[in-house]
Protein backbone atom coordinates (compact mmCIF):
# COMPACT_ATOMS: atom_id res chain seq x y z
CA UNK A 1 0.00 0.00 0.00
CA UNK A 2 2.81 2.41 0.88
CA UNK A 3 4.55 1.37 -2.34
CA UNK A 4 1.44 2.41 -4.31
CA UNK A 5 1.64 5.89 -2.78
CA UNK A 6 5.38 6.16 -3.41
CA UNK A 7 4.97 4.99 -7.02
CA UNK A 8 2.82 8.08 -7.61
CA UNK A 9 5.21 10.36 -5.70
CA UNK A 10 2.86 10.82 -2.72
CA UNK A 11 4.79 11.45 0.48
CA UNK A 12 4.29 8.88 3.24
CA UNK A 13 5.57 11.16 6.01
CA UNK A 14 2.09 11.53 7.53
CA UNK A 15 2.03 7.94 8.78
CA UNK A 16 -0.65 8.54 11.45
CA UNK A 17 -3.15 9.67 8.78
CA UNK A 18 -2.10 6.85 6.46
CA UNK A 19 -2.50 4.23 9.20
CA UNK A 20 -5.91 5.65 10.20
CA UNK A 21 -6.99 5.50 6.56
CA UNK A 22 -5.81 1.89 6.25
CA UNK A 23 -7.67 0.93 9.43
CA UNK A 24 -10.87 2.58 8.18
CA UNK A 25 -10.65 1.03 4.72
CA UNK A 26 -9.94 -2.46 6.12
CA UNK A 27 -13.39 -2.26 7.72
CA UNK A 28 -14.99 -2.51 4.27
CA UNK A 29 -12.33 -3.93 1.92
CA UNK A 30 -9.14 -5.95 1.72
CA UNK A 31 -8.45 -4.78 -1.85
CA UNK A 32 -5.14 -2.87 -1.93
CA UNK A 33 -6.38 -0.51 -4.66
CA UNK A 34 -9.52 0.36 -2.68
CA UNK A 35 -7.44 0.91 0.47
CA UNK A 36 -4.94 3.06 -1.45
CA UNK A 37 -7.72 5.23 -2.89
CA UNK A 38 -9.24 5.69 0.57
CA UNK A 39 -5.87 6.72 2.01
CA UNK A 40 -5.31 9.14 -0.91
CA UNK A 41 -8.66 10.78 -0.06
CA UNK A 42 -7.51 11.11 3.58
CA UNK A 43 -4.33 12.79 2.30
CA UNK A 44 -6.31 15.32 0.23
CA UNK A 45 -4.72 18.42 1.79
CA UNK A 46 -1.20 17.07 1.28
CA UNK A 47 -1.89 15.91 -2.31
CA UNK A 48 -3.62 19.19 -3.19
CA UNK A 49 -0.76 21.26 -1.75
CA UNK A 50 1.84 19.18 -3.58
CA UNK A 51 0.11 19.79 -6.92
CA UNK A 52 -0.58 23.51 -6.53
CA UNK A 53 1.50 26.06 -8.44
CA UNK A 54 3.39 29.03 -6.96
CA UNK A 55 0.10 30.95 -6.59
CA UNK A 56 -1.46 28.04 -4.67
CA UNK A 57 -3.77 27.04 -7.54
CA UNK A 58 -4.22 23.51 -8.88
CA UNK A 59 -4.55 23.58 -12.68
CA UNK A 60 -6.92 20.83 -13.81
CA UNK A 61 -7.73 19.04 -17.02
CA UNK A 62 -10.82 16.99 -16.28
CA UNK A 63 -11.94 13.72 -17.78
CA UNK A 64 -15.21 14.18 -19.69
CA UNK A 65 -18.36 12.28 -18.70
CA UNK A 66 -18.02 10.27 -21.93
CA UNK A 67 -14.53 9.05 -21.00
CA UNK A 68 -15.59 8.47 -17.39
CA UNK A 69 -18.40 6.26 -18.68
CA UNK A 70 -16.12 4.48 -21.17
CA UNK A 71 -13.67 3.58 -18.40
CA UNK A 72 -16.43 2.56 -15.96
CA UNK A 73 -18.03 0.29 -18.57
CA UNK A 74 -14.64 -1.28 -19.42
CA UNK A 75 -14.08 -2.46 -15.84
CA UNK A 76 -14.61 -6.20 -15.47
CA UNK A 77 -14.33 -8.63 -12.58
CA UNK A 78 -14.91 -8.22 -8.87
CA UNK A 79 -12.73 -7.29 -5.92
CA UNK A 80 -9.06 -8.15 -6.39
CA UNK A 81 -9.75 -9.45 -9.91
CA UNK A 82 -11.09 -6.14 -11.18
CA UNK A 83 -9.29 -4.91 -14.28
CA UNK A 84 -9.69 -2.70 -17.31
CA UNK A 85 -10.58 -4.36 -20.60
CA UNK A 86 -11.01 -1.52 -23.05
CA UNK A 87 -10.72 -2.06 -26.80
CA UNK A 88 -7.23 -1.19 -28.11
CA UNK A 89 -8.70 1.31 -30.59
CA UNK A 90 -10.53 3.09 -27.76
CA UNK A 91 -7.32 3.16 -25.67
CA UNK A 92 -5.42 4.67 -28.60
CA UNK A 93 -8.13 7.30 -28.98
CA UNK A 94 -7.80 8.13 -25.27
CA UNK A 95 -4.01 8.30 -25.44
CA UNK A 96 -4.15 10.59 -28.47
CA UNK A 97 -6.64 12.90 -26.73
CA UNK A 98 -4.47 13.08 -23.59
CA UNK A 99 -1.31 13.80 -25.61
CA UNK A 100 -2.99 16.49 -27.71
CA UNK A 101 -4.49 18.30 -24.71
CA UNK A 102 -1.39 18.14 -22.51
CA UNK A 103 0.92 19.25 -25.34
CA UNK A 104 -1.38 22.18 -26.18
CA UNK A 105 -1.38 23.27 -22.53
CA UNK A 106 2.39 22.76 -22.21
CA UNK A 107 2.89 25.22 -25.06
CA UNK A 108 1.03 27.77 -22.92
CA UNK A 109 3.27 26.96 -19.94
CA UNK A 110 0.62 24.98 -18.06
CA UNK A 111 1.23 21.65 -16.31
CA UNK A 112 -2.23 20.47 -15.26
CA UNK A 113 -3.33 17.54 -13.17
CA UNK A 114 -5.77 15.10 -14.81
CA UNK A 115 -8.94 14.94 -12.70
CA UNK A 116 -11.12 11.80 -12.71
CA UNK A 117 -13.75 10.16 -10.57
CA UNK A 118 -12.45 7.99 -7.70
CA UNK A 119 -13.78 4.78 -9.26
CA UNK A 120 -11.70 5.03 -12.45
CA UNK A 121 -8.63 6.95 -11.19
CA UNK A 122 -6.34 3.91 -10.68
CA UNK A 123 -7.17 2.57 -14.14
CA UNK A 124 -6.69 5.91 -15.87
CA UNK A 125 -3.40 6.31 -14.01
CA UNK A 126 -2.21 2.85 -15.12
CA UNK A 127 -2.71 3.87 -18.76
CA UNK A 128 -1.19 7.35 -18.42
CA UNK A 129 1.91 6.21 -16.54
CA UNK A 130 3.00 4.25 -19.63
CA UNK A 131 3.37 7.33 -21.84
CA UNK A 132 3.27 10.36 -19.49
CA UNK A 133 4.82 9.06 -16.28
CA UNK A 134 5.13 12.52 -14.71
CA UNK A 135 1.45 13.38 -15.21
CA UNK A 136 -0.46 13.45 -11.94
CA UNK A 137 -3.89 11.80 -11.95
CA UNK A 138 -6.14 12.86 -9.07
CA UNK A 139 -9.71 12.01 -8.17
CA UNK A 140 -12.27 14.53 -6.97
CA UNK A 141 -11.87 13.03 -3.47
CA UNK A 142 -8.25 14.24 -3.41
CA UNK A 143 -9.06 17.90 -4.01
CA UNK A 144 -9.07 19.50 -0.57
CA UNK A 145 -12.21 21.59 0.11
CA UNK A 146 -10.10 24.74 0.59
CA UNK A 147 -7.96 24.16 -2.51
CA UNK A 148 -8.08 26.80 -5.22
CA UNK A 149 -8.56 25.24 -8.63
CA UNK A 150 -8.48 26.40 -12.23
CA UNK A 151 -10.05 24.16 -14.88
CA UNK A 152 -8.19 24.45 -18.16
CA UNK A 153 -10.32 22.07 -20.19
CA UNK A 154 -11.80 18.63 -20.60
CA UNK A 155 -10.59 15.51 -22.36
Amino acid sequence: MLQNLLNERVSIRDLPTILEGIAEACGFSRNISVITEHVRARLARQISDANANEQGVISLLSLSPLWEQAFAEALTGQGEDRHLSMAPSKLQEFIAAVRTNFERLAQRGETPVLLTSPAVRPYVRSIIERFRAMTVVMSQNEIHPRARIKTLGTI
